[in-house]
Order: C-alpha cells, then sequence, then structure tokens
C-alpha cells in the first residue's frame, strides 16, 4: 500500500487535520497568539500535505488503471504514464519530508555593527542597513528600527531593526529563512570619502541575525529577578539629546550578560516592552544554537567576531564584485546588489543548505 512507503507523512496529515479543526474553534479564532502560533505550524506542514496528497492521488490513479488494463488497451497506455510518473512524486515527497529548520518562518531581529575600519567602516554599515531595507522591501516585509547610533558623516556605529512579514508565510518565505544566511563579517574594499589620496582600504561591518521571539513565547520564560534595567535620556548623533525624558531603556539579563538597550520606541513603557522581546529573541536564539551544536549540527553558525578575517562576503567596489565566500557565488553588480538586489546570492546559500540536507537524509 501506497502509505507504508511514508509513514512520517501520515503523522503529518493527522496533526495538519487537527491544526485546521483548531483553528476552526472560536477560542482559538478570537486569540491572536493562539492563532500565529498554529498558523505557523499549518504553513510548515502544508507542502508536506500538498506532496503527499499528490503522490497518494497519482498511486491511486496508477492501481485502478492497471485493474482496468486487462479489458482496455487505453487503460494500459495510461497506466504506463502514470507509473512514469510516480517516481517524481515520490521524490517530491521524499524531499518535502527533510526537516526544515523550525525557525524559517519566524521574524527575525538583525543588528549592524561597523567593525574595523573607523569612519569608513560606519558608514558602510550604513549602506548594509540600505541594502537589507531595500531588499525586504522587495520582499514585501515591514522594517522597524529599534536603535541606531549613527556619525556626525552618516555612518551606522550599530543599528538594531526588526524585520517581519506580513501574515503567516509558509516557511519557505519566511524572513528567517532568507536572512539567517546574512549572519557574520562583511568586508568592503573601496576608496572612502575621507582618504584623500585615492587609496583603495578595506573595512568591515558585523551583521548578526536571530529569529523573533513571540511575545508569548512558551519556549523562553524570563524571571524578573534575573533582570537589571536601567533607565536613561535618548540621544542622536553625536551624543546629541533628542527629548528631554528618560524614556530609553537599557535591559541585562544577569545569568548570560546579554544587555540590550532601547530608545526608538515613545516611552519607556514602550521600550521596555520592546526590549524584553529583543532579550527573549536573543534568548531563544542561543538555545537553538546550544541545541544545534548537541546535535553536531552547524551548518551556520553565525561570526561573531568583527575581526574581518572571518569574513563570509566582501564587496568590492573599484571591481563591482561580490563574493560570497562559503558558496563561491560571484557577481558584478556590487550597485543593484547595495540596492537590495540580494536574492541570487541568498540563493546560493539556500540551495547549498538544501543539497546538505538531502546528502544527510540519504545517509540515515
Amino acid at each position: 500500500m501506497a502509505d507504508e512507503q511514508f509513514p512520517a507523512a501520515l503523522t503529518a496529515l493527522e496533526e495538519y487535520r487537527n491544526i485546521e479543526q483548531q483553528m476552526a474553534r472560536p477560542e482559538a479564532a478570537s486569540n491572536p497568539d493562539t492563532m500565529r502560533k498554529l498558523g505557523r505550524r499549518h504553513a510548515q506542514l502544508v507542502g508536506i500535505v500538498t506532496a503527499y496528497r499528490q503522490y497518494r492521488a497519482l498511486a491511486d490513479d496508477l492501481e485502478a488503471a492497471r485493474e482496468m488494463a486487462t479489458d482496455d488497451a487505453d487503460f494500459a497506455a495510461e497506466a504506463k504514464r502514470l507509473e512514469d510518473e510516480l517516481p517524481a512524486a515520490q521524490e517530491r515527497l521524499r524531499t518535502a519530508l527533510i526537516p526544515r529548520d523550525p525557525d524559517d518562518a519566524r521574524d527575525v531581529i538583525m543588528e549592524i555593527k561597523a567593525g574595523t575600519g573607523g569612519e569608513e567602516a560606519a558608514l558602510f554599515a550604513g549602506d548594509l542597513l540600505r541594502m537589507y531595507t531595500r531588499y525586504a522591501e522587495k520582499r514585501g516585509w515591514s522594517v522597524t528600527v529599534q536603535s541606531e547610533n549613527a556619525t556626525e558623516l552618516g555612518g551606522v556605529k550599530d543599528v538594531q531593526l526588526a524585520i517581519r512579514a506580513k501574515g503567516t508565510p509558509a516557511p519557505e518565505d519566511g524572513v528567517w529563512a532568507s536572512l539567517k544566511y546574512e549572519g557574520g563579517v562583511h568586508r568592503v574594499q573601496r576608496i572612502p570619502v575621507t582618504e584623500s589620496q585615492g587609496r583603495i582600504q578595506t573595512s568591515a561591518a558585523g551583521v548578526l541575525v536571530f529569529p523573533e521571539a513571540d511575545e508569548d513565547d512558551d519556549e523562553i520564560e524570563i524571571d524578573p529577578k534575573d533582570l537589571k534595567v536601567d533607565i536613561f535620556m535618548s540621544s542622536g548623533p553625536g551624543g546629541q539629546s533628542v527629548n528631554t525624558t528618560y524614556s530609553a531603556v537599557r535591559m541585562t539579563h544577569i545569568p548570560t550578560g546579554i544587555v540590550v538597550s532601547m530608545q526608538d520606541e515613545k516611552s519607556q513603557i514602550q521600550n521596555r516592552a520592546a526590549a524584553l522581546r529583543v532579550l527573549k529573541s536573543r534568548l531563544l536564539a542561543m538555545k537553538h544554537e546550544q541545541e544545534a551544536a548537541e546535535a553536531a549540527d552547524m551548518r551556520h553558525s553565525q561570526v561573531r567576531s568583527l575581526d574581518r578575517s572571518e569574513r563570509i562576503r566582501t564587496y568590492n567596489f573599484p571591481e563591482s564584485r561580490i563574493v560570497d565566500h562559503r558558496t563561491n557565488y560571484k557577481a558584478y553588480n556590487l550597485d543593484a546588489v547595495l540596492d537590495g538586489d540580494l536574492q541570487a546570492i541568498i540563493d546560493s546559500d539556500v540551495q547549498a543548505d538544501e543539497q546538505q540536507r538531502l546528502e544527510q537524509q540519504s545517509d540515515q
């Protein structure tokens, strides 16, 4: 029987039907947090269910055609056609059953920090901020600047963003599914605006990306006694005060030493809530990273150091060249990439990741 080959698909189908029943209940429909969680899991399963239903329909049609082929030659030809199509349907289902990153459908928090290179590094960090903002716009995602420390020349010492999709996307279309590959050190080679001799300088900026936790995410619980909260006055470029109230919040998680600062919301209460959500997201990312390490599966561990030798990508302005050092992707459309045309580069990382997961699946 066709089902016996893919027991995991049957399990997924049962869970999928269960979730649809739960989503139809009034108590779930009236609770946005519950609907978000159910919707995310529903989106994770829909690819498996679709592939299974297509495979099962093909297998059923083949069985019927074989039964009728003894009486009608036309059905023999139909059976042969269905036999030829069945392996591809089986392969689509096997691929759909390969475990995905459970966070793929989540939104992300992104941090960009200027590294080596002084003011030029800060200007490059500003270029990366614009690049990711433009890419998000092309994907229909929203970008919220949660905190920013700018320089007098328009560069960025550090900036924190929340990048969010609209609705509940399929896992492959989630923000984390694409932007998780951007974590690491980005290196730039160009003549800085501050360079009077016309010499090419190498600078770096670091990008850190982690999936955003839900406000009610029960994976992470934070004891208020583990928090140290400082209130201070928001400031703009050059340290100038941008308001006269103490609304900015610096939150320190004592057990891990993680520090989150938030100043761009309108009130202290809003900044505190935003900081807590970012802290929870960072703790969630730390938890998942530890789990991945224990499973000996660190496919995309992100570079924490801003040392420019630990680079994932180089942006070479004199040659208009961009190189991804993990996949050896190379192109000569640097202006377009910095304007948000990132998809081809990201696709090279996605394809490499999928190939690795396929190889791991075949080894099991």
